[in-house]
C-alpha cells in the first residue's frame, strides 16, 4: 500500500515521539497548554479510552497507536487548528484524521460520564462551602454561562446555526463549581439559540425550577439569562449603588 514517505517517518519524527515527548520532559506547562491537561490526566484518560481507539496490526499496515490518535485529537479540540496542520505535525493522513476525530471524542465522552454528575443535595452544599470560603460568595452552588463552538454549517441548514458574532456554531452551556469543575453540561443546541433559551430547554431547567438546590441557595450567571429565585445576575445598566457594583463584581468574578 502507497504511503507518502515523510508519513512513513511517524514513528520517529511525529509530534508524539518529537515534539510531545521534548515537552513531556523538558517544559510541562507547556505541554499543559498544548493538550490542556497534564501528562499524568493525559495518562488517565488514555487508559480509559485505550480499548476502545486501538486497533489490530494487519499484514498491510501497523495501527496508529491509541496515544497518537489521543494527543492528535486533543491538539484538535484545544487549537482548531487545520487537518493539515495535524497532519504536518503528526505524520498522519487527512482522511484518517478525520475518521478517527470522531471515534476518539465519543470514546471520551462514553468514558468520562461518571466524572461529570449533577450533585445531589449534600454535593451542593458542598459546593456552597467552596464558594463561600475561596471567592467570599455565600449560598452560591455554581457559575453557568454559555459557549459557542464554531462549525461548518451542515448542508441546508440556512440561518439555524447562525449567531449574534456572525458566525455558525452549536452551544457549550454548563455549570461549573468553585474549581472550575463541570457539574453539568448541555451540548448540541444550535447557535442561534441564546444562552437564556438554551437554559429553557435544558434537562436541569425543570428540575431547578422544581426546587433541586437547597433553599436559599442559588446559581449566578450574566445578563442572558432569565432572573430567578435560584438564579442570580448583575444589575444592568451604568447608573448603579455602590452595593450593586459591588454585587455585580462578586457575580462576574465568579
Amino acid at each position: 500500500m502507497w504511503i507518502r514517505e515523510w508519513i512513513k517517518r511517524r514513528d520517529t519524527l511525529g509530534a508524539t515521539n518529537g515534539l510531545l515527548r521534548e515537552l513531556e520532559f523538558e517544559d510541562p506547562k507547556e505541554y499543559f497548554v498544548t493538550l490542556r491537561m497534564s501528562e499524568s490526566c493525559f495518562n488517565f484518560l488514555l487508559k480509559k479510552v485505550q480499548p476502545q481507539i486501538q486497533r489490530s496490526d494487519t499484514h498491510l499496515r501497523m495501527a496508529i497507536p491509541a496515544k497518537t490518535k489521543l494527543q492528535t485529537v486533543l491538539y484538535f479540540l484545544a487549537t482548531g487548528c487545520s487537518l493539515r496542520t495535524l497532519t504536518h505535525l503528526f505524520r498522519l493522513g487527512k482522511s484518517t484524521i478525520s475518521e478517527f476525530i470522531p471515534e476518539v471524542c465519543i470514546a471520551i465522552y462514553e468514558s468520562l460520564q461518571d466524572f461529570i454528575k449533577v450533585p445531589d443535595k449534600e454535593g451542593w452544599k458542598n459546593i456552597e462551602k467552596g464558594f463561600k470560603n475561596e471567592w467570599n460568595f455565600p449560598m452560591c452552588c455554581g457559575a453557568i454561562d454559555g459557549k459557542h463552538v464554531i462549525i461548518k454549517a451542515p448542508p441546508e441548514s440556512g440561518s439555524l446555526y447562525y449567531n449574534y458574532k456572525e458566525s455558525n456554531s452549536i452551544v457549550l452551556m454548563a455549570v461549573v463549581n468553585h474549581k472550575y469543575c463541570f457539574s453539568y453540561i448541555d451540548v448540541g443546541c444550535n447557535g442561534r439559540v441564546s444562552d437564556g433559551g438554551v437554559f429553557r430547554n435544558c434537562s436541569l431547567y425543570q428540575a431547578f425550577e422544581d426546587g433541586m438546590l437547597p433553599e436559599g441557595h442559588v446559581l449566578v450567571g450574566d445578563n442572558a439569562f432569565p432572573l430567578k429565585e435560584y438564579l442570580l445576575k448583575p444589575f444592568p445598566g451604568n447608573q448603579l449603588t455602590l452595593k450593586q457594583k459591588m454585587f455585580n463584581y462578586c457575580v462576574q468574578e465568579e
